[in-house]
């Protein structure tokens, strides 16, 4: 019983580290999108900046599923 607890409550972790770094990255991209809109000719700097603060995102799911278990 208690292993099946404790597996439950892994992977309710993990589900929330993932969703939360899903939210994360919708963000990202929603602020990079709107930027890219206001000023176009600053698409490249706007681009690398967007894919450092997904990846940084994305760091928090790996956490999650990996520190979890």
């Amino acid at each position: 019983m208690i292993t099946a607890i404790a597996e439950v409550t892994g992977s309710i972790q993990g589900a929330l580290g993932c969703l939360a770094a899903a939210i994360g990255v919708g963000l990202v991209g929603t602020k990079a999108v709107e930027a890219v809109g206001r000023n176009p000719g600053a698409s490249g700097k706007i681009l690398v900046q967007s894919i450092i603060g997904m990846a940084l995102a994305e760091a928090v799911a790996f956490y999650s599923l990996f520190l979890g278990k």
